[in-house]
């Protein structure tokens, strides 16, 4: 009966993750069309004030259990939004990026495939960062800290500048987006 029951779990976890994704294909070919629309804007250092562990501390210490407990959950619920959408813009970048890699330029090329790689990197960093941001909701005393989407996202940013610079040198980035 256990068995049966967690592979129905599993079952309905992989439904749910696919049906992810094919909404998220959906909405990114549509942000094709206009990219710059499409894409919003993530504060990685409000991000990082998010799930800084010596922030957390100072509210522990500072605050009663259940305030602190209470403010934990906005605080991570507000962290997996930045998460959220910073997944959202990779996987935009990452369509907008293909067509950099055809480019016959080779230095154009290469910025195209890095600004791929990171951007599948950060989707990859979200998908592990967003069931940890939940853990923490159900279980505030845990230690989570996915600084590592902060790191990817600039990371990814710098790219973004680079390709739109090489793609187009006297236009500037916004257009490359």
């Amino acid at each position: 009966m256990i068995t049966t029951g967690i592979v129905v779990l599993v079952a309905l976890l992989a439904l749910s993750c696919l049906l992810w994704l094919a909404k998220s294909q959906a909405s990114t070919t549509k942000a094709l069309e206009n990219p710059t629309e499409h894409i919003r804007a993530v504060d990685v250092e409000a991000f990082r004030n998010l799930i800084d562990p010596d922030e957390e501390e100072f509210l522990r210490t500072n605050l009663p259990p259940v305030e602190f407990r209470r403010i934990q959950r906005e605080r991570l619920r507000a962290a997996v939004e930045y998460v959220s959408c910073a997944a959202r813009n990779a996987a935009i970048l990452v369509r907008v990026a293909d067509a950099g890699r055809r480019s016959p330029d080779p230095a154009t090329a290469e910025a195209a495939e890095k600004l791929v790689d990171n951007a599948v990197r950060l989707r990859l960093y979200a998908l592990h960062a967003i069931p940890r941001l939940y853990l923490g909701m159900i279980l505030p005393g845990s230690r989570i800290s996915p600084a590592r989407i902060a790191e990817s996202y600039e990371q990814m940013t710098r790219q973004v500048v680079l390709l739109g610079c090489l793609q187009y040198p006297t236009r500037g980035v916004s257009a490359a987006l």
